[in-house]
């Protein structure tokens, strides 16, 4: 009564038979059961539906803390945490230093890669790198078709940057994870990067960017020199919530 379905339907539900089933219901019975966000998408796995986006429960809020200490505890190799849409929660001392996420950065990681002098300036081969940068990015706009967080850093992007607006004409997709990064520091000189994006199942808002030395590249060692050389620099204002 309550989910607004009939106990026939729902006792066929609960079988598992043959019947059609809409978003909307499954909302409204997932809604009387109370289930949490996990359980709502198996909901919809076992009904044979795509699942919504995972929400973050708020008894998963704090875990932020501990994925801070996490990157912190990598240096001296750079680290930082992004949401969703890309937005900079945090970064470690490396990041700050070696890949330029300075304090003054833009907001948002696409952004910057495209207009921020500093950050721009330590991709080498930028003009190689961006279009597989936006195909990414689009890769993962395509997982949540109509988001309004996405259509807001497209649209920022797209005004800031001739640039990005050609590549995002072009509707390139590629899928991310991971990445080999060469790169520029003013004092470290050349540096052979792996960037490995991972995701905790109970914080799906936050992407953990996780950057290692290509082995026999020297790049260890003078991520080493830089990083004790640099003194103890600030990171960029740390947010930890659900967007």
């Amino acid at each position: 009564m309550l989910a607004g379905v009939g106990p026939s339907w729902y006792q066929w539900l609960e079988q598992g038979r043959d019947i059609s089933v809409s978003p909307q219901v499954l909302d409204a019975v997932a809604g009387v059961l109370r289930l949490s966000s996990a359980e709502r998408r198996h909901l919809y796995r076992l009904a044979g539906l795509n699942p919504p986006a995972l929400e973050v429960a708020p008894g998963d809020l704090h875990m932020c803390e501990g994925l801070g200490r996490l990157i912190d505890h990598w240096s001296p190799y750079p680290a930082h945490i992004m949401d969703t849409y890309w937005n900079l929660v945090m970064a470690n001392e490396a990041a700050t230093e070696v890949l330029g996420m300075h304090p003054g950065l833009p907001y948002n990681c696409l952004i910057a890669f495209f207009t921020d002098p500093v950050y721009r300036s330590r991709a080498v081969s930028w003009e190689q790198v961006a279009p597989l940068v936006v195909a990414q990015f689009r890769a993962l706009c395509a997982e949540r078709p109509g988001d309004p967080g996405f259509t807001y850093v497209i649209e920022e992007a797209r005004r800031a940057s001739a640039e990005f607006d050609a590549l995002w004409s072009r509707g390139d997709v590629c899928p991310g994870g991971q990445m080999r990064k060469e790169l520029h520091h003013p004092r470290a000189g050349r540096l052979q990067m792996e960037a490995t994006t991972l995701q905790v199942p109970a914080r799906p808002d936050l992407m953990i960017v996780l950057h290692m030395p290509v082995p026999g590249t020297g790049t260890k060692a003078a991520l080493e020199r830089v990083l004790a050389g640099a003194g103890a620099g600030g990171a960029p204002g740390s947010v930890c919530s659900a967007p």
